[in-house]
């Protein structure tokens, strides 16, 4: 399987995928695997990241469900759901396996644990009040254009692509919107971080 500029530009069609997949369960395909890796492997990464994952964590996780990949493709049955509903399963298993295992961890002294309230400070509210004001700020000072593009990502939580779909704009224009738009916020924002 030759990796060639067309193969890589058609890595989000389904069909491309799921030949992948198969290439790797019959026949052990690098090739294949590679293009599967370049493809979820940074996917695979920002969900567990997005779900509460630490950096290394969600690193050494995301290792760990591409070598399930590798190991298990054999077990991927077409009939039953996408590669990607397949390879996204195996990840929140693997993260839920973790959690699990941390989770039975017995302490030295229950006793001894300091837990932080629940019931946030006078001080904390009004730190995230003020915050909530300076985003506010910044966002209705950006072009309509590039507010509508953060809003579309960080409010309804949309990705790159389908926020390019949605608007029917090229993903470049989207992705430079975005990067257009972080730069005038960050100014604004420094100091409330």
């Amino acid at each position: 399987m030759a990796q060639n500029d067309e193969e890589v530009d058609r890595v989000d069609d389904p069909a491309v995928l799921k030949q992948a997949m198969v290439r790797v369960a019959q026949a052990q395909d690098r090739e294949a695997f590679q293009l599967l890796f370049s493809y979820f492997a940074p996917r695979v990464k920002a969900v567990l990241l997005k779900a509460g994952s630490q950096e290394s964590q969600a690193e050494d996780l995301m290792q760990d469900v591409m070598m399930t990949v590798w190991r298990k493709a054999k077990l991927y049955a077409p009939e039953r759901g996408s590669v990607n509903a397949w390879v996204f399963t195996v990840a929140r298993n693997a993260r839920i396996d973790l959690l699990r295992r941390a989770s039975s961890r017995p302490y030295d002294d229950v006793y001894e644990i300091e837990l932080e309230s629940d019931v946030a400070s006078g001080e904390d509210n009004m730190f995230e009040t003020e915050r909530a004001e300076r985003v506010s700020e910044a966002l209705a000072e950006l072009p309509e254009d590039q507010r509508q593009i953060i809003e579309l990502g960080f409010i309804e939580d949309m990705s790159q692509s389908e926020i390019a779909k949605k608007l029917d704009l090229p993903l470049g224009t989207v992705k430079s919107r975005m990067r257009l738009a972080y730069g005038k916020m960050k100014s604004k924002l420094e100091a409330v971080r």
